[in-house]
């Protein structure tokens, strides 16, 4: 039960580091934001570094270009090209669809397809399908120790085109990875703002201390935030004490890594949906 956390940290690279530090050498369990900076400079890490790379800021500036869309903003009406957004009401049918002809009005063709079920972003609807792997970025990752110890890390970069301000599960406790040497890990990636609502891996543990075995552990997580959200995209990984490893996914086929002592090299394994 020993946990570190950062969140909304900027200009220190080394996220994990900062987190870790966290755990080492206070009693708290997540600092946020400029003084998460502050505390991570003041012990050691390097910065303050600028973290763009050219790559990021011309994904960037084609973003803005392209009105800042896609976006994680819904039922709002963008003053300007990129905000800001104003809430609006979509009490009926007809105010959506005169939001969508202001919006094509406004913004040319360019923006018209984004209203189609099967675009990755429906400004005017609630499941944004805004998360896939050319976004996303979550590294989660469990190890035992040879003692029994486990340990378990997340680190990531969080949605790309986020709010600023946004913290996804990332940092949370139980939502993007959980462990306990009495039972097990769990790690997990996908869509972080639905994920976090349902503390996940922490349900995985649970369910592997109550006899499930880390398939079904893994399946029953997942299906449980599938039945509230089943446009939602993600996945966990689960492995027990003994070593026994399984995921499950959603929304996208998912592979993740496992080696051990008397392996060669890393296998990766492919879940299905």
């Amino acid at each position: 039960m020993e946990i570190g956390a950062v969140a909304a940290m900027r200009y220190v690279k080394d996220g994990i580091k900062a987190a870790k530090l966290v755990m080492e050498h206070s009693e708290h369990t997540l600092l946020v934001g400029e003084k998460a900076t502050a505390f991570a400079i003041s012990m050691g890490l390097p910065g303050p570094t600028n973290l763009s790379s050219p790559e990021s800021i011309e994904k960037w500036e084609k973003w803005k270009q392209n009105h800042c869309q896609p976006n994680f903003w819904k039922n709002v009406d963008p003053v300007g090209k990129c905000g800001p957004y104003h809430p609006i009401n979509l009490a009926s049918v007809e105010v959506e669809g005169s939001v969508k002809n202001e919006v094509v009005g406004s913004q040319g063709g360019l923006c018209q397809g984004y209203f189609e079920s099967d675009n990755l972003l429906e400004p005017i609807k609630s499941n944004l399908k805004v998360v896939n792997r050319h976004n996303h970025d979550t590294i989660s990752m469990a190890v035992i120790d040879k003692m029994g110890h486990i340990a378990v890390g997340t680190s990531t970069n969080g949605a790309t085109f986020k709010i600023p301000g946004r913290v996804g599960d990332g940092p949370i406790p139980g939502s993007s990875s959980y462990g306990d040497d009495e039972v097990g890990a769990c790690g997990a990636t996908g869509d972080g703002d639905i994920m976090m609502r349902f503390l996940p891996c922490y349900q995985v543990v649970e369910s592997m201390r109550q006899g499930m075995d880390p398939r079904d552990a893994a399946t029953d997580a997942i299906s449980r935030i599938a039945r509230k959200y089943p446009d939602f995209i993600g996945a966990v990984f689960a492995v027990n004490k003994e070593g026994v490893h399984a995921g499950a996914c959603h929304g996208w086929t998912f592979q993740y890594s496992v080696r051990n002592s008397s392996m060669q090299d890393v296998e990766v394994i492919t879940v299905y949906p």
